[in-house]
């Protein structure tokens, strides 16, 4: 027993060594190893040759490693705990592992039972691919107005007789609009496709004959059998089998099968996520490049959400941050021209002019479009028209006349015929709301700084450089 237990030991030890040194650590992050081919993937799927930005490896490395520890950050948050997590997760891996539950042969097994099931449907009968002519006209309508298809079908029917063509006919006359663009044409039928008044006068037709005058629901027909034949062999109709199967969602009813299947035939002790956990893990250990994959999902979500409420959402929603960022550098944001901080407006009576002025006096810009909102276009009757923002020559015509005195043209709104601007004209920005869009983002970028500098005090980080130095350049 001491023997056997020895073997196995250093049989395993012998594995783990021999996979160190094909598969070594490049780094630890917070104690977690990373290995090589993880690093590999990130950095080759991320500096692919259609990347413009393109890092050598020594680049990527902090890069890489921050990304890491947000995830870190992440998982010590408990983040990956939260359901809304598990769920978004769960289906990104799903949809990479479903498809292993669809073996070749099961999905082969159900292309024969649709072909099988066709070829019988179709019987002896075969497919038949006819052109018609159609007289529409309704079941209930006046004997006059049936009696008129009726003279109008056989009256076309003699000119197909003495030789008229049936294509040019169908295109000018016939009345069912989904064929008679294509001179009449339909798609092969089968047995059970059409109206039985139709098929059976359509299949008593060989290949070039016409019918005569063919009465259904729907109204008169003329008939004109284009060709005929057999259900295809399988072999040459597998494509298009295996495409249908996709399109009806039946792959998706065979891997539900297989699941529920596995489930039942555990006695009780999987569930559907104890199978997909199972194979998501049976797959990793044969697909690195899968394994890294849903890795990379896994981290991924987690890293939107922790940094979404770390650095994106703090960010936008923190004012007095922002203030006191673009207070500080006031200088990043100058203008090279001047703008005009208001808005143009239109209203129909010269005495709203100065109501609408007035309106906004005092109130805050960001406040503007909710008072003259609830002032004067509160109820369906539109009173004034307004363009508000922060202009720059070029921007609104209408302001480029008004303010910037430019030649400019402009076209008087219909049933709003007075214009009329307020507001001033700035050489700089006054506050950080003039140019939130890009104190956001700046703001954004101190945060993450910061943040980064934290994770990088918090969180141990090793490098091993030698094994870096291997990246890419192994042939194990």
């Amino acid at each position: 027993m001491k023997l056997t237990t020895l073997i196995a030991a250093m049989l395993l030890c012998g594995g783990m060594a021999y996979a160190q040194q094909t598969d070594p650590v490049v780094m630890k992050i917070n104690g977690v190893p990373i290995l090589r081919s993880e690093f590999e993937y990130s950095y080759n799927k991320n500096n692919s040759a259609d990347v413009i930005d393109r890092k050598t490896v020594d680049e990527y490395v902090d890069l890489f490693i921050n990304y890491k520890l947000k995830v870190a950050a992440a998982i010590d948050a408990k983040l990956d705990t939260l359901s809304s997590f598990k769920k978004e997760f769960a289906m990104y891996r799903d949809q990479e592992v479903r498809p292993a539950f669809a073996d070749s042969a099961a999905i082969l097994a159900e292309a024969h039972a649709v072909y099988d099931r066709t070829k019988e449907r179709i019987g002896a009968r075969g497919l038949i691919k006819p052109a018609h002519i159609l007289m529409y006209v309704e079941q209930k309508a006046p004997t006059a107005k049936f009696e008129e298809a009726r003279r109008r079908a056989d009256s076309l029917y003699n000119v197909l007789k003495n030789g008229g063509d049936f294509a040019a006919l169908a295109r000018k006359y016939s009345q069912d609009p989904g064929s008679a663009n294509n001179g009449g044409e339909l798609p092969w039928l089968q047995p059970g496709q059409t109206l039985k008044e139709f098929e059976d006068a359509a299949y008593a037709l060989n290949k070039g004959e016409m019918s005569g005058v063919v009465q259904s629901p729907v109204g008169f027909h003329i008939i004109l059998m284009k060709d005929r034949k057999q259900l295809e062999p399988f072999d040459s109709l597998k494509s298009d089998i295996l495409r249908f199967i996709d399109a009806r969602g039946i792959r998706e009813r065979i891997i539900d099968k297989k699941i529920d299947e596995l489930v039942k035939t555990s006695g009780g002790k999987l569930t559907k996520e104890d199978v997909l956990n199972d194979k998501a893990k049976d797959l990793a250990q044969s697909d690195p490049g899968l394994k890294y994959l849903i890795m990379e999902y896994h981290d991924g979500l987690l890293l939107y959400e922790i940094s979404n409420r770390t650095v994106w959402e703090k960010a936008a929603s923190d004012v007095a941050g922002l203030e006191a960022y673009f207070k500080k550098n006031k200088k990043k944001y100058s203008w090279s021209e001047p703008r005009y901080k208001g808005m143009v407006y239109h209203v129909k009576q010269k005495d709203n002019v100065k109501a609408v002025r007035n309106c906004v006096k005092g109130v805050p810009f960001n406040k503007w479009a909710d008072v003259l909102r609830s002032t004067f276009n509160s109820d369906s009757v539109l009173r004034i028209r307004v363009e508000k923002g922060i202009f720059k020559e070029g921007d609104n015509a209408f302001i480029d006349k008004m303010v910037f005195k430019k030649d400019t043209v402009v076209t008087v709104l219909k049933d709003f015929p007075i214009d009329a601007v307020y507001g001033k004209l700035l050489k700089r920005p006054e506050s950080f709301e003039d140019v939130r869009g890009l104190v956001t983002a700046d703001y954004q970028e101190q945060l993450e700084g910061q943040w980064v500098a934290e994770l990088r005090r918090k969180y141990p980080v090793e490098v091993y450089y030698d094994v870096l130095k291997t990246v890419n350049k192994h042939s194990d």
